[in-house]
């Protein structure tokens, strides 16, 4: 009862003092109602419905720009279906007005990107988890402006990308904005941002699941339940408005397919092999298109885009089908309108002229492109079968929608992402099973071929890891055995929670590992977790938790040999004060990982006089 008192004046004081991981909130002493709303659950869940609102109504105004500079530029609502027509503003130029507009659009696009925001340039994803890896989730206010024009501009002129990493940048902008109008803490920050890009993917592609999960599993790479909570929340507002501006249909239409023959479960396997490997060529070939457009470019960033049209141009006089996003030219490939060798030549050309875009500096997603080469590799795959198993093979068009989802998953490396939103795009249950066949083994392939995936690679050779520190940073190269603290003393697992309630409440962890009795690390032990039970448990139940291994719970392993940049993601995550640092071979406890040590291997050597704070002794050095 003793540690039952000591950990609950603990906790009053604590919560008295207005303190928070995060520090006191901005303005929380001029306007407490507000900061208290702003903190509270009630309070995120309204913020996220506002970015949702904000990302949907934003993906209206994108799209409208698209079609908009599409038809200036064309004449035509999407030329890719159109073929060599001609301008019906232009009719003396024929075809040959495609030369020109790359060029025209690159001259409009180019200076803007260069005057205004720098980071709209190219794929905006990348751009987005940096900002929510390294940067508190701060992003540039002007960037949801000048992407929308400028990718919109760079699809309308004839840039061969997508629409995906524009309205996932437009959307992650508006929650970041958000964020500091209202002055939330870092991690609601983040999940602003992450809720801007759910709601910018639910609304364009009119698929609310995927856009959860695309900012789960790519912008934040975590599953949290609060963070699910409130991008279902942003998704599903986003989504609404979408569909009361386009419609509630599947934003492809393709025919129905299903799986014939139990053997096609084998073809598929090797498709999704196949696909994880072009989603890994097609990440090398746009980065060394990027570094040859670099290496040869000498003149001012915002004419690089005007003059590299001239090569894009003569690119879509010789195969139109590359004019812009191509969806009319996927829904023909999956109906089988066109013939395997002339699907080739669409995948390698696809693969060319997305490349060349962001190689000159235009702006738009890789998503629609990889989607665009999955289904030609897969309907040329089916026709292939279809001449060499005709019994067995099947619809080539069922390859082509499970190829459109292995090859984005081989590019991206992100499964659950690739298996809802082909599901949510197409509407196409029937497929399910070997889509997720193929798009596990498009992952796996990609992942023994490649370290990096079309988004981190963008970052990597920029010197960013987002799991470590960049190379030559202050921060973050060293092992954790170099920094870490001396253990505190653990809990046996036997001990009562009395008892370890009185320990905890005289250690300034506020959380302390434990051990057996051979000394084999067991877990940890919170002092809320005690104070939670103790607090409300009946003393007669008999299923309530007695001893400190009924309660201890296995945090994320740190080992000694791993690098302080990779823990701080872990760190940073974690309730309580530190985490416990294991061997790398017996997983025995070597040591304790706190915010404070963290920050002195930036200065190691601290001034005279100053210690390390009391927590758990000197550093290991």
């Amino acid at each position: 009862m003793m540690g039952r008192r000591m950990l609950a004046s603990s906790a009053a004081e604590h919560e008295g003092d207005g303190s928070s991981p995060q520090g006191p909130a901005v303005g929380g002493g001029r306007w407490p109602g507000f900061a208290a709303a702003r903190e509270a659950q009630w309070g995120l869940a309204v913020l996220a419905v506002l970015v949702g609102v904000g990302a949907g109504l934003g993906s209206i105004v994108f799209r409208w720009l698209i079609k908009s500079f599409t038809w200036l530029f064309t004449g035509q609502e999407d030329y890719a279906g159109a073929g060599h027509a001609a301008n019906p503003y232009l009719p003396w130029l024929g075809p040959y007005f495609v030369l020109l507009t790359p060029i025209v659009g690159g001259l409009l696009y180019g200076p803007l990107v260069d005057r205004f925001a720098k980071e709209a340039r190219g794929h905006g994803v990348p751009e987005v988890m940096l900002a929510v890896a390294q940067r508190g989730g701060r992003i540039n206010p002007n960037v949801s402006v000048v992407k929308a024009l400028a990718s919109a501009l760079t699809i309308g002129s004839g840039g061969s990308v997508g629409r995906e990493g524009p309205i996932v940048q437009i959307g992650s902008a508006l929650g970041s904005t958000l964020g500091r109008l209202v002055r939330v803490g870092e991690g609601r920050m983040k999940l602003l941002v992450a809720c801007g890009a759910a709601g910018g993917i639910a609304a364009t592609f009119n698929a609310p699941l995927a856009g959860v999960f695309f900012a789960m599993e790519l912008i934040l790479r975590d599953f949290a339940i609060e963070a699910f909570g409130a991008l279902v929340l942003s998704s599903v507002s986003a989504s609404i408005i979408g569909r009361a501006a386009f419609g509630d249909v599947a934003f492809l239409s393709l025919p129905s397919f299903h799986v014939e023959h139990l053997a096609q479960y084998g073809l598929f396997a090797a498709l999704g092999v196949v696909a994880g490997a072009i989603g890994v060529g097609f990440t090398r070939i746009l980065y060394a298109i990027e570094d040859a457009c670099d290496w040869a470019w000498r003149g001012p960033e915002w004419l690089r885009p005007a003059v590299g049209g001239v090569l894009l141009g003569a690119l879509l006089l010789a195969l139109p089908e590359m004019y812009g996003v191509g969806y009319p030219v996927l829904e023909n490939a999956a109906e089988g309108e066109y013939t395997a060798l002339f699907l080739l030549l669409l995948l390698a050309g696809k693969i060319l002229a997305t490349s060349l875009t962001i190689g000159i500096g235009g702006s738009g997603g890789v998503f629609a492109p990889s989607l665009f080469m999955g289904a030609m590799l897969g309907a040329a795959y089916g026709e292939g079968l279809q001449h060499l198993v005709p019994g067995t093979a099947g619809n080539a068009g069922a390859y082509a929608l499970v190829g459109m989802g292995a090859v984005f998953a081989g590019a991206s490396r992100a499964p659950i992402t690739a298996v809802v939103i082909l599901f949510e795009l197409t509407g196409q249950y029937s497929i399910i099973l070997p889509l997720m066949l193929a798009i596990v083994l498009a992952t796996l392939t990609s992942k023994l071929l490649s370290r990096d995936t079309i988004y981190t690679l963008k970052l990597r050779r920029r010197g960013i890891d987002l799991d470590a520190s960049a190379p030559g940073a202050p921060l973050g190269g060293q092992r954790l055995e170099e920094v870490m603290e001396k253990a505190p003393k653990p809990l046996l697992a036997a001990c009562g929670l009395a008892d370890a309630a009185e320990f905890l409440s005289r250690s300034p962890h506020g959380v302390l590992p434990v051990v057996d009795a051979e000394g084999g690390f067991r877990g940890t032990l919170t002092a809320q977790a005690v104070a939670e039970l103790l607090a409300e448990a009946p003393d007669d139940a008999k299923d309530t938790p007695t001893t400190v291994a009924d309660l201890a719970e296995r945090p994320h392993p740190l080992t000694s040999n791993m690098s302080l940049g990779a823990a701080l993601h872990i760190l940073v995550s974690s309730p309580g004060t530190g985490l416990p640092v294991l061997g790398p071979e017996d997983g025995h406890l070597v040591g304790w990982l706190t915010h404070q040590s963290a920050l002195r291997a930036l200065h190691p050597d601290p001034p005279s006089g100053a210690g390390p704070g009391g927590h758990g002794g000197e550093p290991k050095r």
